[in-house]
């Protein structure tokens, strides 16, 4: 399974993940999920519908991004697309499917930054049972 929200980052992992299923000859799930911890912070007259539209064509553009890198290294690649607390839903998805492993980037924030934003990668990394293999942004140092 690769999770992917689209980022420079995420696009890193789906090459790696992509990479490991074509060497061992798999499937790869492309997730994305809709975070519905925006709707929760919205005005109540605030076109939700718009939104979650907006949130679910940048979700199909995620994976179908892994889809085309799977397609170019002849890998079967299954576009998914979720709702919810990212975290618990990557979690959720890999445990009921039987995923062998869950592939996603982070930006490797530490610090304050982590504490604030939190970290969708620590939160699968620290409560997934399914394996995770996490890719970092490269440094430019």
């Amino acid at each position: 399974m690769i999770a992917t929200d689209g980022s420079v980052c995420s696009r890193l992992a789906a090459n790696k993940g992509i990479e490991l299923a074509r060497l061992s000859g798999g499937t790869v799930y492309a997730v994305y999920v809709i975070s519905t911890e925006y709707f929760s912070s919205m005005a109540v007259d605030f076109n939700w519908e718009r939104m979650r539209e907006a949130l679910r064509k940048d979700g199909s553009d995620a994976v179908n991004y892994v889809k085309g890198i799977g397609e170019m290294e002849n890998v079967n690649v299954k576009c998914v697309l979720l709702e919810g607390h990212p975290a618990s839903e990557l979690i959720r998805y890999a445990e009921e499917e039987k995923m062998d492993i869950i592939v996603m980037g982070t930006l490797g924030r530490t610090g304050i930054d982590r504490l604030l934003l939190g970290s969708v990668a620590v939160n699968v990394v620290r409560h997934s049972k399914v394996p995770v293999m996490v890719v970092r942004e490269k440094s430019k140092s």
